[in-house]
């Protein structure tokens, strides 16, 4: 008789929900499990400690299959994706060696920027180019895509290409009133339908660009630049629709390229619900469900990245570059890390190109179709933001549409609002930028490798083309802490702030490598010390120095009475700090001291002011 075996996890008791959650609450001593452990996102929606199998039960998405509508779980039946370089091609020549350099080292999709429109333009570019192999893709002045796109089509049928070419020509429209503030002067639903007819031999080939990067490299929330996108997307299958083309032509020919922020498994998820939603939204103008699939090519954030410590933004955009290849996306830009303050160059470029193959030949992040598929937490996110991308959605038709929305200001007045508040959390340290606002390299400098770069619409745009009050913000998020800190390396004196360490070893440890942070922020010349016996000391020992700033640390215990004696004896020979926020805070300013720096404070409005009393 054959022995029972017996299964391992029998011999424990289910547990449920609320026992681990009484259990949590139990370990937090009284602390309220939803302000301690709850998120409350930027998307508008909490994100629980911890998801289990009851919290996706009856989630659509659990149900969807790799490769079937609505592709919330992929369009593919495998996870490959192109690895895609950006070339700037004004000199075609110059471009198409670059071209060919690259392909040789493992790119498979290139992506020529500000090229010429002509037919010799074209066959500069492409010449030695198999373009049945590889993806190529155009970005020109939104003016010139009708002639690009002749040209295009009359090379490819040349080469007998049609049925195999790949690529995208990325007719925006959108691009000058999102960019400039001013509307696009054409008549674009015109311009779109020519394009469709001209490139209808050639089943590969989009032309339609749904360009929300742009809104994301602004500073959009993640639910923001999916709302918009499925609006922007959205508005092509109105305006064409009603123009007599069909939904099945226009759909196939949509092209959406979408940023990718740090936050990961938000990232991941949205890509999830992009599909899922745009499948349902071209399905009910009338597309195929074939038809209904979204092409979408993913590129690392901009806003994010930083001139200092910029070797972080390899750290950022690697996370990045992985959320999109788990979701599935059809082909990714690496930015390279030195975008923010000089034209790309040939190191940056093979680092961010190796970024993506140590994913794919190392991590095999290629071989598995949606390895994030029923994570509880995945799935979850992944309805969440499809729920809050959809109220924008709505809300963005029921004004009239993307393009009223745009060339209104509305679109870019609300993405500025929220970019302002961005710029507001990372002057306050609620959003962190390592090596900018925490954790900064404080005896580095930028100023010498800074280099002036164009705008990269290719299409030389002056300054009276701006109207800057219906325009997207240009300024990352680490602009306002760059700004201040260039300023310190132009003055004439670099400011010395000393830490006055005395008291309490824990206490007064920990604040002096908080004020650290905080003050190298600015780039000042941090003087650190073991302990004082005395403020006196201290003081003396700062002034020799030649301190420009003295922040005592020590306990908030202490400072009732060593704060007003070495304040005293500073008798105003330096600006005099006290790190923390004490009880005896309003007595200390009753004496005058009126300086404190602590997790409350403003970074950035505490460091402006500083530069401008010290500064010469």
């Amino acid at each position: 008789m054959a022995e029972k075996k017996e299964k391992l996890f029998d011999q424990f008791p289910p547990v449920s929900t609320a026992e681990w959650k009484a259990k949590v609450e139990a370990d937090l001593k009284g602390a309220p499990f939803d302000k301690k452990l709850v998120w409350r996102t930027n998307e508008g929606f909490d994100v629980q400690p911890m998801y289990r199998a009851e919290d996706i039960e009856g989630l659509a998405t659990t149900e969807s299959i790799p490769g079937e509508y609505p592709y919330v779980r992929g369009t593919k039946s495998d996870n490959d994706w192109l690895t895609r370089q950006e070339i700037p091609a004004e000199d075609a020549k110059a471009a198409n060696v670059k071209a060919k350099e690259i392909l040789t080292k493992g790119v498979t999709s290139i992506g020529f920027t500000g090229c010429g429109s002509d037919y010799a333009a074209v066959n500069a570019l492409l010449d030695g180019i198999d373009i049945t192999t590889v993806e190529v893709n155009f970005r020109c002045c939104p003016r010139h895509a009708e002639e690009l796109a002749e040209a295009l089509v009359k090379y490819i049928k040349e080469k007998k290409a049609e049925a195999s070419f790949r690529g995208a020509i990325d007719f925006n429209p959108f691009r000058k009133p999102l960019k400039h503030g001013k509307p696009f002067p054409g008549d674009i639903a015109a311009i779109a339908k020519n394009l469709v007819s001209t490139t209808a031999a050639v089943p590969g080939l989009k032309v339609l660009a749904v360009d929300s990067v742009m809104l994301s490299d602004a500073g959009a929330y993640i639910f923001q630049e999916l709302g918009y996108a499925l609006a922007w997307g959205a508005e092509w299958m109105n305006l064409l629709t009603e123009a007599g083309v069909s939904a099945d032509e226009v759909a196939s020919k949509i092209k959406f390229n979408m940023g990718i922020s740090s936050n990961y498994f938000m990232e991941l998820a949205k890509f999830r619900a992009a599909r899922m939603l745009w499948a349902q939204i071209a399905h009910q103008f009338g597309a195929s469900k074939e038809a209904s699939k979204m092409a979408v090519h993913a590129i690392t954030s901009r806003y994010n990245q930083t001139i200092y410590d910029a070797h972080v933004n390899l750290l950022r955009s690697q996370t990045e570059c992985m959320s999109a290849a788990l979701a599935g996306v059809d082909s990714i830009t690496v930015t390279p890390f030195d975008t923010p303050y000089e034209n790309p160059d040939d190191f940056s470029e093979r680092i961010a190109r190796n970024q993506q193959f140590l994913l794919k030949e190392e991590s095999h992040l290629d071989k598995v179709v949606d390895p994030a598929g029923g994570s509880y937490y995945v799935e979850t996110l992944t309805v969440s933001i499809a729920a809050e991308a959809w109220k924008l959605f709505l809300d963005i038709e029921d004004k009239g549409g993307f393009l009223a929305c745009v060339n209104n200001g509305t679109v870019q007045k609300t993405v500025r609002e929220t970019s302002e508040k961005r710029h507001t959390d990372v002057a306050r340290r609620k959003e962190i930028l390592l090596g900018t606002n925490q954790y900064p390299n404080i005896n580095e400098t930028a100023a010498q490798k800074i280099a002036k770069t164009s705008c990269g619409c290719g299409c030389n745009h002056g300054a009276e083309d701006n109207n800057e009050e219906n325009s997207l913000p240009t300024a990352r998020a680490a602009s306002d802490f760059e700004t201040l800190r260039l300023a310190t390396e132009a003055a004439s004196n670099r400011p010395k702030v000393f830490m006055l360490t005395i008291g309490n070893l824990a206490m007064r440890l920990a604040r002096a490598q908080f004020s650290t942070n905080f003050f190298g922020c600015a780039g000042y010349e941090i003087i650190d010390n073991l302990g004082f016996d005395t403020v006196e000391q201290g003081v003396d020992a700062a002034l020799e120095k030649g301190a420009d700033v003295v922040v005592l640390c020590s306990s908030d215990d202490e400072y009732a009475e060593l704060a007003p004696a070495a304040y005293k004896y500073l008798d105003g020979r330096a600006e005099f700090v006290v790190a923390g926020a004490p009880a005896c805070s309003e007595d200390l300013k009753a004496i005058g001291i009126t300086n404190f720096v602590n997790v409350r404070s403003n970074v950035l409005d505490t460091l402006r002011a500083f530069n401008a009393k010290l500064l010469k």
